[in-house]
């Protein structure tokens, strides 16, 4: 079977990559992809964004699979244009994804189907957000209504700080008609997991727990990024706990969704903010709803992904997720982002990769933000590579990526020394 996968970042890297595994893939396409992509035996890419493009040339080629990495291609409808066709695709519809693609939808979702989330409300004009800021008071919570490529949240710790992201986004314009609109949001305080599963409408198969680093710098500090590491499993996602998010959050997701008459099929990527107490009773609620595989949990869920994703993906399409189990693999695997200077920001690109390590079965360096320049690796983004390390250990598999993260050298490289602080202090 051929393969397309749409996307240029890590986690279809990562998707791309485990799809390899499947005796049953003869061929993967990603389309656009990355430098990672381009070089890696087995990928081809593609230079096709539009829907339509996408849809034409998997229709050409026989492509008997295809699997939608970002949410942009989403909010486009590509999975709406390939169903016209009758084309296997795994990923939500252009009205389905709205759980991602307006904050404010999901978030009436959220309360119209009593899935526990913070307080919140929904403003347009400047002036009267900032007055509930004002009612409110600080630490408080701002974010665009839409799309803002994980640049559309403001964890406001003092009221100017709330005040500024408003002007930011409903002010200047600075983030387009993602910040036309923007949610205010209560501060919940806990420990946040990334939940994962795939869905087809009915049914839900989860995926490995996970935790990722929102934070640019050590100890959760500096701005929100996309992300900057994440580990999987996460500890705070006990049995008990699992249970709970899937019954309290995923089920009714899953079922609220349908009775909207908007069926969800895809990865739905629930980040969840769990409060202190004991697992039966601390409490759960929904922080955002992502309509695809979280970047960079992706990377290490992936690397613990012991089934062949081809036949889950294919399950999913048919709707009969419900006859596949998943093995997993026992051990910790923990990536280590590496972006570019002045990310996340104005990140700067151009610079040279070297000193990249082959990959084994136990390390794997997932490209994201990286382009082929003749036989140069180049930066071309802000989140760069993801190092990704499998091990017996938390500590063992934060050795052995910190190693490579410590060989590749591109000029300007940030990245985080303390990936899985909460796993090492649990």
């Amino acid at each position: 079977m051929k393969v397309l996968i749409i996307g240029s970042g890590g986690r279809e890297h990562a998707i791309a990559w485990h799809l390899l595994k499947s005796p049953r893939v003869s061929q993967v396409f990603v389309a656009p992809g990355n430098g990672g992509t381009a070089t890696h035996e087995g990928l081809s890419n593609l230079n096709i964004q539009a829907p339509e493009e996408l849809a034409d040339f998997a229709s050409r080629e026989g492509i008997g699979m295809t699997v939608v990495g970002p949410e942009a291609p989403l909010a486009a409808g590509v999975v709406d244009a390939f169903k016209a066709r009758g084309l296997a695709i795994f990923g939500p519809t252009k009205a389905s994804a709205q759980l991602e693609s307006s904050k404010d939808f999901a978030k009436q979702f959220l309360v119209r189907h009593q899935i526990p989330t913070a307080a919140y409300a929904t403003f347009e004009d400047p002036q009267a957000a900032h007055a509930y800021i004002d009612q409110q008071g600080a630490p408080i919570v701002v974010k665009a209504d839409g799309l803002a490529a994980g640049k559309g949240v403001v964890v406001a710790m003092t009221l100017d700080e709330a005040h500024t992201a408003v002007d930011a986004m409903l002010g200047d314009g600075a983030l387009g008609q993602a910040g036309a609109r923007v949610v205010i949001e209560e501060f919940l305080t806990g420990e946040e997991a990334s939940f994962i599963v795939m869905a087809d409408g009915q049914n839900i198969l989860p995926l490995a727990s996970s935790q990722d680093h929102k934070r640019l710098l050590d100890g959760d500090q500096g701005p929100n990024t996309g992300g900057m590491g994440a580990y999987s499993p996460a500890p705070i996602v006990s049995p008990v706990i699992h249970d709970r998010i899937m019954r309290e959050v995923i089920q009714p997701t899953i079922e609220g969704m349908a009775s909207d008459g908007l069926p969800y099929s895809g990865f739905l990527y629930a980040g969840v903010m769990i409060g202190d107490g004991d697992d039966a009773t601390r409490p759960i609620k929904v922080l955002e709803f992502n309509c695809r595989m979280g970047d960079p949990e992706t990377q290490p869920i992936f690397l613990r992904l012991r089934s062949d994703l081809l036949d889950a993906l294919e399950a999913a399409t048919q709707g009969r997720l419900n006859e596949i189990t998943l093995d997993w693999d026992p051990r910790t695997a923990l990536g280590v982002v590496m972006a570019s200077a002045n990310y996340p920001d104005t990140p700067r690109t151009g610079d040279a990769i070297t000193n990249l390590p082959q990959n084994t079965d136990t390390c794997v360096v997932f490209h994201a933000g990286t382009t082929l320049d003749g036989q140069t690796l180049r930066t071309s983004g802000g989140r760069v590579l993801c190092v990704t390390a499998l091990a017996d250990t938390v500590e063992e598999a934060r050795e052995d990526a910190y190693a490579i993260v410590d060989q590749i050298q591109f000029e300007g490289a940030q990245f985080r020394r303390d990936i899985a602080w909460r796993a090492l202090k649990s």
